[in-house]
Order: C-alpha cells, then sequence, then structure tokens
C-alpha cells in the first residue's frame, strides 16, 4: 500500500472517529432536553391541577366561613334581641313593681298648687267619687266626697273633694248644703284656683234659695276680682238678670 493511500486511509479513519465521537457527545445532550421538556410540561400540568384543586378548596372554605359567620351573625341578633326583651321585661316588671309597692307607701304631690302627702287608696277614693259624678249619681258622689273630706282633712286633693260635694248637692238640689260646703271652701282655700266657679256656683245656690242679696253680693265679688274672665260675665249676666 501506497503511503498516499496510507494517509487517505487514516484521514478517514479519523474523520469516522469524530463523527462518532461527535455523535456520541451530541446525541445523549439532545435526549436528556427532550426528557426535560417532557418532565417540564407534566409538572406544569400537576402544578395548574394542584392550583385548581387548591383553588377550590380554598373557595369551598370560604364560602363554608360565611356560612359559619352568617350563622353567627344569626346568633348574635337573636341574642341580642333575647336581651332587648329581657331588658323591657325587666324594666315593665320593676316599674310594675314600684307601681304596686307605691300604692302602700305614702307620696308627696302638688294637685292645683295645694301640696301635701297622699295615702294609700286615698286618689281611688276621690277619682270613685269623681267617677259618680260624672256618671250622673250625685248622690253617690256627694257621700264620696263627704266621706273622703272626713277621712282626710289633709289631703291635697281637699280642696278639690270640697268643690266636687258643693257641685254635687247644688246639681241635688240640695242648695243649703252646697252654700255651707262651698263657703268652707272659699274660707280655707281663698287663692285656690276653683274658687271663681265654686263662687258662682255659691252664687246660683244663694239664689235658688231665693236669698238674692247675698246672690248679689256674691256675684258682684266674682266681677270685682276675677275681672276679663268668663267667670266674671256669667257673673255679670247673673247679677243683671237679679235686678
Amino acid at each position: 500500500m501506497s503511503q498516499h493511500s496510507r494517509f487517505v486511509k487514516q484521514t478517514l479513519s479519523r474523520a469516522f472517529c469524530l463523527s462518532a465521537a461527535s455523535f456520541c457527545l451530541i446525541t445523549p445532550n439532545s435526549a436528556w432536553a427532550l426528557f426535560a421538556d417532557d418532565e417540564a410540561r407534566k409538572a406544569i400540568l400537576d402544578l395548574r391541577k394542584t392550583l385548581a384543586t387548591t383553588q377550590l378548596d380554598l373557595q369551598n372554605q370560604i364560602e363554608k366561613l360565611k356560612a359559619e359567620n352568617a350563622q353567627l351573625r344569626g346568633k348574635v341578633e337573636n341574642l341580642e334581641k333575647q336581651g332587648e326583651d329581657i331588658s323591657t321585661s325587666q324594666k315593665t316588671y320593676y316599674q310594675d313593681l314600684d307601681t304596686r309597692l307605691g300604692n302602700f307607701e305614702p307620696k308627696t304631690i302638688t294637685i292645683e298648687g295645694i301640696s301635701g302627702t297622699v295615702q294609700p287608696g286615698e286618689k281611688k277614693a276621690y277619682d270613685d267619687a269623681l267617677k259618680a259624678f260624672q256618671d250622673g249619681n250625685l248622690k253617690k258622689a256627694d257621700e264620696g266626697f263627704s266621706a273622703f273630706a272626713n277621712k282626710y282633712p289633709k289631703s291635697p286633693y281637699l280642696p278639690l273633694a270640697l268643690f266636687w260635694s258643693g257641685n254635687s248637692k247644688y246639681a241635688n238640689k240640695d242648695y243649703n248644703g252646697a252654700i255651707a260646703q262651698l263657703q268652707n271652701l272659699i274660707k280655707r282655700f281663698p287663692n285656690h284656683p276653683r274658687i271663681p266657679a265654686a263662687m258662682l256656683t255659691l252664687g246660683n245656690a244663694q239664689l235658688e234659695s231665693n236669698n238674692k242679696v247675698a246672690a248679689k253680693k256674691t256675684f258682684t265679688e266674682i266681677v270685682a276680682k276675677y275681672p276679663d274672665t268668663d267667670t266674671a260675665k256669667e257673673a255679670s249676666q247673673l247679677l243683671a238678670a237679679t235686678k
């Protein structure tokens, strides 16, 4: 074999070896790259699946928490309402208790400018007599007011009891009794706001008793003491009628 042939053979041999070496070096890297891409895609898919599952779990947990929160709000609102109901019930109970206890205890009050202590049962006795008068049961009213005046001589309701007692007697045509009762009221409580009306009834009772002189005097006094009032106008008309 010539030297040239040997050179060509060696050159081809080296080239084949270099090509084989290159194939050996390149092929594993390419295979790894393909393998790495598949694994990455699989990892990404698995990650997406995991994230989706996790997101669904979180959403379910959120919905569950919302439901539990709503239930808690409902319980809190129910408890608050129960608390309000209990508070209202207790307030009503204690108010009722105070009212009941008050019926057994004296109270200091002011009635039309007259202050005094009201005993248990005192107001009811007055109210019962007044209701009888309003219902037209004049005899019962007169008896009730007279009994009240005797039983509660220091009551702040006494001026009113005397006033209505006098009016009851007058309406029942007990003119002398009305005169005595109303004169008693005027003497004992001269500054009471019912005095003008009491004097007017007194004058009428005197007039009905054929005591025109006393009636004129009473009507004249009303006009002088309480001018520019409706009571004074009525007294003036009665005074004119008695002449």
